[in-house]
């Protein structure tokens, strides 16, 4: 092992590697949620399928804090539009319920309910720029269960057969 002349004699090697940016997506959206007390990021992303789209659209998951040292009996913030509020309230331990069902264990103990502003949801839909994924592509497609990665996955399948040759970099 050679040393390189004003080089420090114990350098350690180098641990940071070039990486994808998809890669370090992941991390960077979970980090997020945790600081917002999301664990799970698919509470927010789901929240539609979980209580239905009648109660999504008037409301939205904020936080979801638990006990210290523990994962299990925790309180679920969310933000309700004004006039919704009484509603929720009403119907609160079938939210807790579904959310339960949806984690699989007894994740939350109680909802606490927040009046304030909603963001609307965004809407999932392929660029319009895409073509239908081909049909023998979109067979294969059928078999999967949950719409959501389905059409994250014909998205990709269109993509994919839309491209022709390599791309260009200009």
């Amino acid at each position: 092992m050679s040393k390189r002349a004003g080089a420090p004699p114990f350098e350690a090697p180098r641990q940071n590697r070039a990486r994808a940016v998809s890669e370090l997506m992941p991390a960077i959206h979970g980090a997020a949620f945790k600081r917002f007390g999301f664990v799970q990021s698919a509470l927010v992303t789901r929240w539609p399928e979980i209580v239905g789209e009648r109660w999504a659209a008037a409301s939205n998951p904020e936080s979801l804090r638990f006990p210290p040292g523990r994962k299990a009996d925790g309180v679920l913030t969310i933000v309700v539009r004004g006039a919704h509020a009484p509603m929720m309230q009403h119907i609160a331990p079938e939210i807790v319920e579904r959310v339960n069902r949806f984690f699989g264990y007894a994740a939350v103990a109680r909802l606490t309910i927040r009046q304030g502003e909603v963001a609307k949801p965004m809407a999932r839909t392929a660029p319009p720029s895409l073509k239908p994924a081909p049909p023998e592509i979109g067979e294969g497609l059928k078999a999967i269960v949950d719409p959501e990665l389905r059409a994250v996955l014909e998205s990709l399948a269109a993509g994919v057969h839309a491209t022709r040759g390599l791309p260009k970099i200009g």
